[in-house]
């Protein structure tokens, strides 16, 4: 069979009536089922139909952020954001068949109790009443990514987006910096009160969906919405209080060697993504040259990664290349009646580069590996557990990292791995801010910024003053397109790195059977929540009383042991 590219994907948007009329007939063949098995085709038909519509949705999604200038792909994704709350209805109501069907128990043997739970919980988080607010929720996130992606900044006669000026934040030469600091920050300042309207409007929709649902507040709406179904809200915040007493400290030691490296009497936000005086390592080549020693790297790490990559070249499904116009950040996605995933993602000519490959790479081939599952719930697990497989990755790729970085490599293992350290306080920094944001809704956007500033000094006290306005009363987090998009998303990162950081210490110890138990984990997908994935990796739970520590401490004294000169 030739094979098909990304620009080949057919697509057609959904005819709504017809749609209707197709759950109808389902509907009707599943309420009448006199077996089992007529009841389970019915479902298998159902997943079908969801399969072909999420596949169009994604095609818009994608389409759009890869030009939010074209009107067009926008009208695709207007379309799916007023349709998307009425596909919801239909989908709710035949969760509610299937739960309310005499052979609940024979579907749950067919499909997994896990299948009729993430349906109970579709069925908790959507009612008709809220379809008005899903729309305005969509709109304003369509609006939020608008501002963003068409950001237009200047320094010395030079125009940047939000993506490209990246590679300025790590010049040597620290008055490139603070320019390149202070335009990016006038950015916020020149769209403060749009940013602050859309921001307010979103935390009030979503504090009045969750009350029209019969929540207390939006943050407990949103856990069983994002099917956290075996930790609660209590469960994180331990989490984040360990992060705090074991791993803030440690970040602290961190900060202040690299303000030595960097012979600054003051580490300032300017500063802060520059590790090395004499540069960040950074790719030799430009994208072409990056991804054809990506293909040496996934060939070599196993059979299952070699077809994978191929397939994601030869199909051409990643666009990597950042352009003016184009959605900040990376993601991955795929289109699962193709059984293909997608990467998208903005180079810059940073380190990041080789780190947002990877990274993404890890969701995409975790999405190629359950293609088949049996279930549309199954093809991806619940947020955090995909980050295990994308941070995974990222540390599973070590031994070609010198296919990149040559003579830098080990340079770069450094800045990496202290990475993952100074990450953790940052990611709960944002989730704390999330839970103070939806614990009060009706604080005002002055309010919001001064609990921001509060979130550094508890988890990154060694940020200062800068004189930048915006930074200085609190704005950094706007930049952080989760919070707008994904509310509670973020502390997965830091779930996931923690269970990221064993897959390094256990593959520096027997690379085999902790990349066979990657691999594993890949392939069950969604059929497991989050525990159920750690466990059957063979990981210790982020929860477990010592782990966060244990694995912290155990990086920390590498980066002491190897490289002692960089925190001299």
């Amino acid at each position: 069979m030739s094979t098909i590219t990304f620009d080949q994907l057919p697509y057609l948007r959904p005819d709504i009536s017809a749609l209707r009329e197709t759950y109808a007939g389902i509907s009707t063949r599943l309420a009448s089922a006199t077996s089992a098995s007529e009841a389970i085709q019915a479902i298998q038909e159902w997943n079908q139909s969801r399969i072909a519509t999420s596949t169009m949705a994604s095609l818009a999604e994608v389409k759009f952020t890869q030009n939010v200038a074209s009107e067009e792909a926008k009208a695709e994704k207007l379309f799916f954001d007023e349709h998307w709350p009425s596909i919801a209805e239909l989908d709710t109501d035949m969760a509610k068949l299937i739960l309310g069907s005499s052979f609940a128990t024979q579907i749950a043997h067919e499909f997994g109790e896990l299948f009729l739970l993430r349906l109970k919980n579709s069925t908790l988080t959507f009612e008709p009443s809220i379809k008005d607010m899903l729309v305005q929720e969509s709109e304003l996130n369509t609006r939020y990514n608008e501002i963003t992606a068409s950001a237009k900044i200047e320094v010395d006669g030079v125009t940047y987006n939000l993506s490209t000026i990246g590679k300025l934040m790590i010049d040597p030469d620290r008055e490139v910096r603070r320019k390149a600091t202070v335009a990016m920050y006038q950015f916020l300042s020149d769209n403060s009160h749009e940013l602050d309207t859309i921001f307010d409007k979103l935390v009030k929709l979503r504090t009045t969906k969750a009350h029209t649902l019969g929540y207390p507040s939006y943050t407990e709406f949103r856990y069983v919405e994002f099917g956290r179904v075996d930790y609660n809200a209590h469960d994180v915040e331990k989490f984040r209080a360990q992060v705090r007493e074991c791993v803030v400290p440690l970040a602290m030691e961190l900060r202040k060697a690299q303000q030595r490296r960097l012979g600054v009497e003051h580490l300032t936000v300017a500063d802060e993504k520059l590790q090395f005086l004499d540069g960040n390592p950074v790719a030799s080549g430009d994208h072409d040259w990056i991804v054809e020693r990506a293909a040496t790297m996934y060939s070599e790490l196993s059979p299952e990664t070699h077809e994978f990559f191929s397939l994601m070249l030869d199909s051409q499904l990643m666009d990597l290349k950042s352009r003016d116009n184009k959605a900040t950040g990376g993601y991955c996605t795929s289109f699962p009646q193709y059984g293909l995933p997608f990467i998208f993602a903005n180079f810059n000519k940073t380190t990041h580069d080789i780190e947002v490959l990877t990274h993404e790479a890890g969701h995409a081939f975790q999405a190629y590996q359950s293609r088949n599952q049996i279930v549309p719930e199954y093809f991806w697990p619940t947020a955090e557990a995909c980050e295990i497989h994308s941070m995974g990755m990222e540390f599973l790729t070590w031994p070609w990292m010198n296919l990149f970085f040559g003579d830098q490599t080990e340079k770069f293992k450094f800045y990496h791995l202290q990475g993952a350290i100074l990450f953790l306080p940052y990611g709960c920094a944002v989730d704390h801010f999330q839970h103070w944001i939806y614990a009060n809704p009706d604080a005002s956007p002055a309010e919001r910024l001064a609990a921001w500033k509060d979130m550094e000094r508890m988890y990154m006290p060694w940020r200062t003053e800068a004189g930048i306005p915006a930074y200085d009363e609190g704005r950094q987090w706007q930049f952080q397109r989760h919070i707008y998009e994904s509310p509670f998303y973020y502390i997965d990162y830091a779930l996931a790195q923690t269970c990221a950081l064993q897959y390094w210490k256990w593959s520096e110890i027997d690379r085999e059977s902790a990349f066979a138990s990657y691999l594993s984990i890949c392939g069950i997908g969604g059929s497991k929540p989050f525990l159920g994935i750690v466990e059957h990796g063979k990981l210790t739970s982020p929860f477990v009383d010592g782990c966060l520590k244990d694995i912290v401490d155990y990086s920390y004294d590498c980066l002491k042991t190897r490289y002692p000169d960089q925190l001299a």
